[in-house]
């Protein structure tokens, strides 16, 4: 029997460099300049902090972050924006969770497309992954083939296969 797993996995290191990349741009550019801005990575709740001295210079951070997300091959679609809000020096914070494993949800989502294939492959939920099984390697991999195609919500990675 063959198999495969379908992950969402972050490249805790890519993601580093990538807000690294970010402060370099936020301190060579101009408009920057004397301006409080910060971005802040906790690798233990894989959730970045942001703080901007108004809205358009938190807009131009975001936007910042997802180009350079996306130099490093890190899918954008593992941001999760949440609502900005002041703080008591005037400024705007925003924190992004970076979305890692696939909920159950999606899983659910995953292997009800998996099934209306109609091939001969098993999707099995497990944890924070789905796994499918089958007899013919080329029937997984038509498996792969339309969910690349498919948009899922989250960035999907294909490992394990054997």
């Amino acid at each position: 029997m063959a198999s495969f797993d379908i992950v969402n996995k972050i490249d805790v290191q890519e993601v580093d460099n990538a807000i690294n990349n970010t402060l370099k741009e936020i301190n060579t550019r101009y408009d920057f300049r004397g301006l409080h801005t910060e971005v802040e990575f906790h690798k233990k709740e894989n959730r970045i902090h942001l703080v901007a001295a108004e809205s358009m210079k938190l807009e131009a951070v975001k936007d910042m972050l997802i180009k350079n997300f996306i130099k490093r091959n890190i899918s954008p679609k593992v941001l999760d924006f949440k609502e900005p809000q002041g703080t008591s020096q005037g400024h705007l914070k925003m924190d992004v969770q970076l979305k890692e494993g696939i909920d159950k949800e999606t899983a659910k989502k995953i292997t009800k497309e998996i099934k209306g294939l109609k091939l001969k492959v098993q999707p099995q939920i497990q944890d924070d992954q789905v796994r499918v099984t089958g007899k013919k390697i080329d029937e997984l991999q038509a498996v792969i083939k339309h969910l690349k195609a498919k948009d899922m919500g989250v960035p999907l990675q294909f490992v394990n296969l054997k």
